[in-house]
């Protein structure tokens, strides 16, 4: 053979390999375009018209395993509005393979819109019943749209991509304050507005808030008795409403009744931004803002309450299916005009809710209520799915949920979106409560293939969600199991920014190996509390909360309770989650009923300053602060952190052992040097902004009498009475001793202590000489609590000398204060101040 020849057959063979691999490799592309036609065959020069047909082609390339697909899929959507009439439908058998997946991507811009555009904008000339005078001549009126032959009913209206306000009574951010509720009778008196009639109320609706979730409730009657109005309302929500416990509507004097506003009404139409729709009449009314030309002006109302749904089976899900790019905008939800919407938590409304006439069930003893819940509609639906993916796609102009990835859904993956302006949560995930199971009970089914597990929520940005469901979430997941919620950034919400778990139990369920890291929560709570950066549920083993950024939660104007909030709440039955590294401005985080096994380590605000700047999108992804949100001025929270101290007495000397307390501690986000003992005696020396976890939890060490005391009453602090800084580390020594049982001698003991620093200088001289860091004297009752601070490593047996040193007024002060203070219970005779020490000594 020459030369040539073989070098003929080398390059043959060559060849043949590099055609095998590019056979191998080979994927087939599928062109959309608005220019296109569904009778197309989808190249890239004859596109076809619609998503809807580039599926099916894909579908039956698959169905045929056509050789084009080894490779893969993409369908490729150029730039353009398209308007959807039904919703886009995956199904499994439109499932990609790991080798071949399919592809749905765009261009450049890509918008698959469920919502219809309102042309024929007219000034309204004259005028039509119940208008307020004040919108005469400035309202203008278009025809009410026409959607699949029928009037379209619809709870928003956006103008050149700024949603308008459903018209109302109360303007802006005002509210009224509910007057009373009436459980029995299911009605709700408020007081009377001046020069508002509330004679046509066919459609109005009320928004009440209450404690962590709002409720939309239509209105069936009102009664007008000279300055209040009562109102009754439409089935099924007013029995909800009225029979189930919680969160039911607030009524206090000290922080004010529960905050409501009444909408949907011709007469309610009286501000720029505010608009009507007039079923009857078939015409839609709304009155501009100054910048707005309704010649001109892009008019948009949703029609379609999913745009997208992927659904598959248990036993056949959907699988390898890939969006990048696509813009997902105008989805609506018509339940709340249908059926009213009284929410449980999350956005999960009632569809049954009570109160227990005898209270308890085998998990909870206690549990006075039941209630079963629905889930709201969302515009992307996902079901039985794995492997798919949502990458650099816009969740944007939506009434409910953005993207629900619910029952099923295992290895998936959501990274890189943008969500703004969502009525609802921007994404939920995983089984909450079947709308068959009562919510307290633990979800662990028998088929495993249930659980959503192993997906991942990764650098999204989510701004101005949950902004008509109050009480939604930013990102809320129900039962979940391996999911990992990283690096993303959530501001502006209306409660809290991710929420996981369900169930309110301590029992062994689905969940568990669970991950919160590197996330970035600001601007929340912005209308409800209760609430928290960071939230949890239930027993969740193996789960980790670490190295976030919580911080601005804003200050809510209508809160049941105004100091409620916190950075971080683990809730009822929170278990076996370490919670570490996580930067917040001060440690206010609530632990409510948690189980066991929780390990808190290192929160706040001396969190290393590397893990508060590597929190939020990484750096490819932060292109999509460009979107940052526009923030509210109402203001932001500070919370100051002040000592307090609380004290346990048992009935013996048969105090908890070490390793409990130091368990307590770390499940409790407590250093374990802040606790100490004496005889039948605990003291945890502790912040103000733990108090409110603290007097529940401490219930669990069985004492027969916890004390708070946060009376302080006397305070030397080194830098302000000394003039020089103290040391970084201290040590604590704390006594106790109690005054006299004379009011008349425990008033001039406190009137010493108010004038001490003007008249007794010496003594606070003393104090800076003997090196004392602070002294701080809390009391209860005629109890005292005396806390001295001396710097770490140093015994207060040297230092106390110092404070007599040259110095006999001290001396004297000492003789004077003797006569009024005693011993505490179980002292000796002569013993009057008792050393509290260290558990850990």
């Amino acid at each position: 053979m020459s030369p040539r020849t073989k070098l003929f057959i080398s390059f043959s063979l060559l060849v043949i390999f590099f055609s095998l691999l590019s056979l191998k490799a080979s994927a087939i592309d599928i062109y959309v375009s608005k220019n296109g036609s569904d009778a197309n065959l989808g190249t890239k020069e004859k596109p076809l018209a619609s998503l809807h047909s580039a599926i099916r082609k894909a579908r039956e390339l698959r169905r045929l395993n056509d050789s084009s697909i080894k490779g893969g899929i993409k369908i490729i959507i150029e730039k353009g509005f398209y308007q959807l009439h039904e919703p886009i439908i995956l199904r499994p058998e439109d499932s990609g393979t790991k080798d071949s997946p399919t592809e749905i991507m765009a261009t450049e811009k890509v918008i698959l819109s469920g919502g219809v555009k309102i042309n024929g904008w007219k000034k309204l000339t004259g005028t039509i019943p119940g208008l307020p005078k004040e919108s005469l001549g400035k309202v203008w009126v278009a025809n009410a749209p026409n959607f699949h032959g029928n009037d379209l009913l619809f709870r928003q209206l956006w103008i050149n991509g700024n949603k308008a306000i459903r018209a109302k009574n109360y303007n802006g951010d005002a509210m009224g304050r509910i007057l009373s509720w009436d459980n029995e009778n299911q009605t709700c008196k408020i007081p009377l507005q001046k020069n508002v009639n509330l004679a046509n109320i066919k459609g109005m609706e009320m928004l009440i808030h209450q404690w962590w979730a709002i409720a939309n409730l239509r209105v069936k009657s009102v009664k007008v008795n000279g300055n209040t109005a009562e109102l009754s309302f439409m089935q099924p929500e007013s029995r909800i409403q009225s029979e189930h416990p919680w969160p039911a509507p607030w009524i206090s004097e000290k922080t004010g009744n529960s905050a409501f506003y009444l909408t949907n009404a011709i007469q309610f139409l009286n501000e720029p931004g505010e608009w009507f729709e007039d079923l009857q009449h078939h015409k839609l009314y709304y009155w501009p803002k100054a910048s707005e030309n309704m010649l001109k002006a892009e008019a948009i109302v949703p029609a379609l309450e999913n745009l997208l749904k992927i659904e598959g089976t248990i036993d056949n899900p959907a699988a390898f299916v890939h969006f990048k790019g696509i813009s997902f905008e105008y989805s609506t939800w018509l339940r709340p005009s249908k059926q009213g919407h009284v929410p449980h938590q999350a956005g999960m409304y009632m569809l049954d809710a009570y109160k227990l006439d005898k209270a308890g069930t085998p998990d909870k003893p206690t549990l006075e209520n039941q209630a079963w819940v629905g889930r709201p509609a969302s515009a992307v639906e996902v079901t039985y799915a794995k492997n798919t993916s949502f990458e650099s796609c816009s969740f944007i102009h939506l009434a409910s949920t953005g993207l629900d990835y619910k029952k099923g859904t295992s290895d998936n993956e959501i990274k890189g979106n943008l969500f703004k302006d969502i009525g609802g949560s921007a994404i939920l995930i995983g089984t909450f409560s079947d709308e068959a199971t009562e919510v307290h009970l633990p979800y662990n089914p028998s088929d495993k293939r249930e659980i959503s597990s192993n997906n991942k929520i990764e650098n999204n940005l989510i701004i101005d969600v949950t902004n008509e469901d109050w009480g939604a979430v930013g990102i809320g997941a129900g039962y979940v199991q391996g999911i990992k919620i990283l690096h993303n950034e959530i501001s502006d919400v209306s409660y809290s920014g991710i929420s996981m778990g369900w169930g309110w139990t301590k029992l062994e369920n689905a969940m568990k190996n669970n991950t919160i890291s590197a996330n970035k929560i600001h601007h929340y709570g912005k209308h409800m509390y209760d609430v928290a950066g960071i939230y949890t549920l239930s027993a969740q083993p193996e789960s980790f909360i670490t190295e976030n950024v919580v911080d601005s939660i804003y200050k809510a104007p209508f809160a049941h309770l105004p100091e409620h909030w916190f950075y971080l709440y683990t809730d009822e039955g929170s278990s076996s989650f370490t919670i570490k590294n996580n930067w917040t401005p001060t440690e206010k985080y609530l632990q409510n009923a948690n189980g066991p096994n929780n390990l808190w380590e290192n929160n706040g605000p001396k969190v290393v300053e590397n893990i508060k700047q590597n929190a939020g999108l990484e750096k490819p992804f932060q292109y999509l602060l460009r979107e940052k949100a526009i923030y509210s001025n109402r203001g932001i929270n500070q919370a100051e952190a002040k000592s307090v101290v609380f004290e346990l007495v048992f009935k013996s000397d048969n105090l908890p052992g070490k390793n409990t307390l130091e368990t307590f501690a770390k499940e409790n986000n407590l250093l374990p040097s802040s606790i100490y003992k004496w005889n039948n005696r605990l003291v945890i020396y502790t912040s103000n902004l733990k108090v409110e976890s603290l007097q529940q939890t401490l219930k669990r060490l069985d004492a027969s009498e916890i004390k708070l005391y946060d009376n302080l009453f006397y305070e030397f602090n080194r830098e302000k009475n000394c003039g020089d800084k103290p040391v970084a580390e201290w040590d604590n020594i704390i006594l106790s001793a109690n005054l006299v049982n004379d009011e008349k001698m425990q008033k001039e003991y406190l009137d010493y202590h108010k004038t001490q620093f003007e008249k007794w200088p010496e003594i606070s001289k003393g104090f800076c000489n003997a090196e004392f860091q602070r002294l701080a004297i809390f009391k209860k009752d005629r109890q005292l609590m005396l806390i001295i601070s001396i710097p770490k490593g140093k015994k207060l047996d040297d230092l106390n000398p110092k404070t007599t040193l040259n110095n006999p007024k001290v001396d004297e002060w000492n003789a004077i204060m003797k006569k009024y203070q005693e011993g505490i219970e179980g002292t000796k005779p002569d013993e009057v101040w008792v050393f509290f020490k260290p558990i850990e000594q």
